[in-house]
Order: C-alpha cells, then sequence, then structure tokens
C-alpha cells in the first residue's frame, strides 16, 4: 500500500481569486489568459511533493511537519459551476475542498452555493480568506511571513483585518451553524473550521495553507489516502474534447487504482453504460493545466491515482461529463463493473409520479448539484435528468401545473429546448448558473403565488372610503350623480355603498373622471359618481361619508389576503368591522 496525491477542490464565487490562489502555487499564469479573469472550465493540475516543499520552505522546518504525501491533484473549478463534474458515488471527488473568499467583500450566493454543497457531501474544506492585501491602508512587507507580516500594519489596519476575519466567523456561525475559527487559534480540528487568511497574488499565507491541508490531509484522511495502485482504476469525466490530431478525448480524474492502455473501460450512459477501451494515455506535465491549449501531454502507458489523464477511446461520442468511469481488469467481472457504474447513474437521475418540478442539466455532477440544493430548499422533484428539454418534459410539467401552479415548470441547467420545442404556457427556467436558477425559481414561485392570490382577491368586495363633495351636486336622484374624494382604498362600479349605520343604501352605478367614463378611482382622485335608489338630502348629504358595504364572507376572506391590501384600505376593514359589531358582536369572526 502507498499514498495517493490529496486531492484538493477550490472552490468559490466568481472573481475572488481561486485560479490565481493555484497559479501562486503552480508559478505560473492561467488566471491572466482567462477570458474575464474567470475560470471558464474545470481543470486539474498536478502539484509535485517538491513544489509544496519549495512554496512552504522553511515553515515546514518550522512545525516539524514529515509530509509523506506524493503531492497534490489541485482542481480548479468555475465559479459558477458548483464543481459540477466533480464526483464519486457517496459523495465530492474530493478528499479536501478550498473554499475561497473576498475577505473584503464577504460571502456571496456562490460562496453559499459550495459551502451548502460541500456539507451534503460531507467534504471536509477550509477557507481562504483572500485579497487581505485590499484591506484600506495595508503595507507591503514581502519578505516577511504572515503573521509578522499582519503584526507589522498600523494599528487601525490590524483593526480592520481583525474585524472583517470575524465577520467571516460570525457569518458561517449564524448561516451555516459552522463554529470556525484563524486557523492559528484551532484547537481542535475536529470541530472547528481553519480559516487561512492570503493574499494570493501577493503570495502570502500560501504556505501556511498548504500546510494546514497537508497537516489535515495526514492526520485525518490517512485511510482514505491509501491507494492499491494494482486495482482497477475509478475515477470521474471532467471533460470530452476534440483534439487535434487525436479525435475526440476524455479529461478524467483518476481517483483510485491504476490505468493502462489497452484495458476496457466502463463509462455510465444515460440509458445504458459506455464499454470502450483504452487506445492510448496522455499526462499533464507537471504543474501544467489540462485545459490549456498549450498544454504539454505526455504519453503514458500506464497511469495511478490521483492523477488527471486524456484518454484516447473509441465509441465515446455519448460520453457526457461527470459520469462514472471504471477500468475492467478481469473480462469476468465485466457485468459486474457495468451494473455498479449504471447504479451511479441511477442514484442521481430521478423519475416519480409525484408531483414536483422537472429538472434537466448537462452533466451528472451538475444535476446532482441541483437536486442538493432544490432539496434544502424542500422543493419537489417531479423527474431530474441530462440532456437538452424535450417535448416529453415540457408534457411532464404541464400535468403537474395542472394539480400544483407553483410547480408546474421545467429548470435547466447549462442545456437548451431540443429542435422544435415550444413551452406553450409552461414556465421554461434556463441559466447557466445554479444559484441564479434557485432564486429565478423562488421568484417566479413568489410572483405566481400572488398573481393566484390576488385573482382571488379581485372577485371579493374590497374596503373603500369616500366623501361626498359639497357644491358638486350635478343631480339629485334618478340616479343621484354626485362629486366625491376617495379617502381610502380604490371605488369601484357594482359595488354597494353603506353609511356608518351598516346598511346598504346604493351601488355606484359609473364613475366619470373629467368626463370620461372609468371603471375605478383610487385614493386621493375627484370624481363624479352616480347612485341610484337615493336622493341627496334625503338618504344622502354633501359632506357624508360613506364606506364599501362587504359582505361577512368576503371580510373572513379578505383576512386572508391581508398582506395584499394597502394600510388604508386595512385600515378601513377595521372600521368597517366595528360598525358591524355593533349589532352583531361576532359579525366576521
Amino acid at each position: 500500500m502507498a499514498f495517493r496525491k490529496v486531492l484538493i477542490t477550490v472552490v468559490g464565487h466568481v472573481d475572488h481569486g481561486k485560479t490565481t490562489l493555484l497559479d501562486r502555487i503552480r508559478n505560473s499564469s492561467v488566471a491572466e489568459r482567462e477570458a474575464g479573469l474567470i475560470t471558464q472550465a474545470i481543470g486539474a493540475s498536478i502539484v509535485p511533493l517538491e513544489t509544496i516543499r519549495r512554496v512552504c520552505g522553511p515553515l515546514l522546518d518550522q512545525i516539524r511537519l514529515d509530509v509523506k504525501l506524493p503531492g497534490i491533484l489541485a482542481i480548479d473549478t468555475p465559479g459558477h459551476a458548483a464543481f459540477s463534474n466533480l464526483r464519486k458515488r457517496g459523495g465530492s471527488l474530493a478528499d479536501i475542498a478550498i473554499v475561497v473568499v473576498d475577505i473584503n467583500e464577504g460571502f456571496m450566493p456562490q460562496t453559499e452555493e459550495s459551502i451548502d454543497i460541500l456539507k451534503a457531501h460531507k467534504t471536509p474544506f477550509i477557507i481562504a480568506a483572500n485579497k487581505i492585501d485590499l484591506i484600506p491602508g495595508w503595507h507591503e512587507h514581502p519578505d516577511l511571513p504572515l503573521f509578522a507580516h499582519i503584526a507589522a500594519q498600523p494599528p487601525n489596519v490590524q483593526e480592520i483585518f481583525e474585524r472583517k476575519m470575524y465577520e467571516l466567523v460570525g457569518k458561517l456561525s449564524e448561516k451555516f451553524n459552522l463554529n470556525c475559527e484563524r486557523f492559528d487559534r484551532v484547537e481542535d480540528y475536529t470541530q472547528q473550521i481553519a480559516i487561512v487568511p492570503i493574499a494570493a497574488k501577493k503570495s502570502y499565507g500560501l504556505p501556511e495553507l498548504l500546510v494546514v491541508i497537508i497537516g489535515l490531509a495526514q492526520k485525518f484522511l490517512e485511510k482514505s489516502l491509501n491507494l492499491n495502485v494494482e486495482g482497477p482504476a475509478k475515477g470521474t469525466v471532467l471533460e470530452i474534447k476534440e483534439d487535434k490530431g487525436l479525435g475526440k478525448t476524455l479529461d478524467v480524474i483518476i481517483y483510485d487504482g491504476s490505468l493502462r492502455v489497452n484495458d476496457t473501460i466502463v463509462i455510465g450512459g444515460v440509458e445504458a453504460p459506455i464499454v470502450t477501451k483504452v487506445k492510448a494515455l496522455f499526462e499533464p506535465a507537471a504543474l501544467s493545466e489540462m485545459r490549456e491549449k498549450r498544454t504539454k501531454f505526455v504519453a503514458a502507458k500506464e497511469v495511478s491515482a490521483a492523477t488527471g489523464v486524456k484518454i484516447s477511446a473509441k465509441d465515446i461520442d455519448n460520453v457526457i461529463a461527470g459520469m462514472p468511469m471504471e477500468a475492467v481488469h478481469d473480462s469476468q467481472t465485466l457485468e459486474k463493473v457495468k451494473s455498479r457504474v449504471q447504479a451511479q447513474v441511477g442514484e442521481v437521475m430521478i423519475e416519480t409520479d409525484t408531483t414536483g418540478v422537472v429538472v434537466k442539466a448537462e452533466s451528472l455532477g451538475s444535476l446532482e448539484a441541483l437536486i442538493t440544493l432544490l432539496r434544502e430548499k424542500s422543493i419537489p422533484i417531479k423527474k431530474a435528468l441530462i440532456g437538452n428539454i424535450t417535448k416529453k418534459d415540457i408534457n411532464d410539467a404541464h400535468a403537474v401545473a395542472q394539480e400544483d401552479p407553483l410547480l408546474g415548470c421545467v429548470i435547466g441547467f447549462n442545456v437548451d429546448l431540443q429542435q422544435d420545442v415550444q413551452p406553450g404556457s409552461v414556465k421554461i427556467l434556463l441559466n447557466n448558473v445554479i444559484y441564479k436558477l434557485i432564486e429565478d425559481l423562488e421568484k417566479w414561485q413568489a410572483e405566481s403565488k400572488k398573481r393566484i392570490e390576488t385573482s382571488q382577491l379581485d372577485i371579493l368586495t374590497r374596503p373603500f372610503k369616500i366623501e361626498l363633495l359639497r357644491g358638486y351636486v350635478f343631480r339629485q336622484s334618478n340616479p343621484a350623480v354626485v362629486g366625491i374624494s376617495v379617502e381610502a382604498g380604490t371605488v369601484r362600479t357594482g359595488v354597494q355603498v353603506m353609511k356608518a349605520d351598516g346598511k346598504p343604501i346604493s351601488v355606484v352605478k359609473g364613475i366619470q373622471r373629467e368626463k370620461e367614463n372609468v371603471d375605478k378611482a383610487e385614493r386621493g382622485a375627484q370624481v363624479a359618481v352616480s347612485l341610484p335608489n337615493v336622493i341627496v338630502g334625503r338618504q344622502i348629504n354633501e359632506g357624508d361619508i360613506l364606506y364599501s358595504y362587504i359582505p361577512e364572507e368576503d371580510f373572513v376572506k379578505l383576512k386572508d389576503f391581508k398582506e395584499f391590501l394597502s394600510e388604508d384600505e386595512k385600515e378601513v376593514l377595521r372600521d368597517i368591522a366595528n360598525m358591524m359589531r355593533k349589532d352583531n358582536p361576532v359579525w366576521g369572526i
């Protein structure tokens, strides 16, 4: 048995410094070549032991840490992908995650999304509080180690630094119920999550960050880092690429065992497992990035975990990112491996007969991430599958909408509608940012709920209060036409009116504003209304206050829709209730 490389994933919000952090470890400049300085594809880098020793330098000797691991396999994920394809059976592919947070901006939605998924997968993680060098008033001392550097700052800068650190601690406790502390103050790493302050661009804090990772891995993950090199490889497909001279290839992370040229491999499929043979293997040179176009790849006859490898093979046109892969060293076990691999796919893809939203995603990992976050929000799922949105998806969502209009929608992550598919009345939510999809869904549900409830409210008699204006009697009777001022609520045609005794005396037959007929008049308006069956000077007089007459059953329902009533409507509703309860104390109760 031997140790394999510790598998690290770096996650967090866009532009908080994930790729820059890896660049400084690799001493490369991937981030500067990224579109908009945001990582556009999942990549992996092999960081050998020599690099760790170079970066950490005298710190290793100072704390007497004997590094037994052969290095790190560092995976840099897009800020929007929630490390979408980094999965294996039972959770995340990563041994440890680094959650990068801009100490000046604090936690952003994608940071929270990443922590939610890490917690769901029970993946250990540490926080890298990045960009300490951008704290206002920060003074550069390039030759000083981290804590001496912090101690050399002016007192007001140290105060800001401490405050920002403990804002992170407070947020982690409040939002996620996590016990966190600055790494040098952690008393028990099994109970507390370490926060390491860093400035990735200047390399401050990188030795400390690496030492914490290596120390945690060697102390707590020894069993999972043990490796039987002779065993068949297990891995996850990160990306499918078209490579010049090679055709279609697979970028794969091998997290267990070994893979050889001519090995039979089984890859999970949407409907059935894909079985093929390895034609060629290519490893990226140490410290290079698998996704970089100029990355140098070295042909290999055999690779061992943990590593990133490019696989050339036949019949891989239908392979999808995020799918599990397993090698078969013994032909007699092929059927068992096919069943085992496809079972992993079945654990994620869902089809039920119950109600819920329809979920589609471009890869198995992103589908799983989306399912995880929807379940955390207690949103039921009717089905969750890979691929573009089909007519059947639309039909399924339409059927759900008949039972529950707030769930009758299709959610799509990094997918589109198939050709000739029309959504009709079904709501389609598409995005390539998972947390945005969840936000869009919640917003649509809130708007739909309000629309449904307000449509029910529209059939009820709503409260209003009007004053008959003095000097504006246009006709005394048949019908009476008088000028009014709307004191509260909205006057609508067809609504009965009453005086303070609670008895209806007439109905608003018509409303006229500036000689134009209208259906309603809102608070503050002065209009003319026609009131049949009353005579000015008898039943009504100039200066009278009239109210809408609200049937008791309408009043009871209105109480359920109070959140949709204006403050002045609520006040009039209370006045009307008091009027009606003079004769009937239990009216509307």
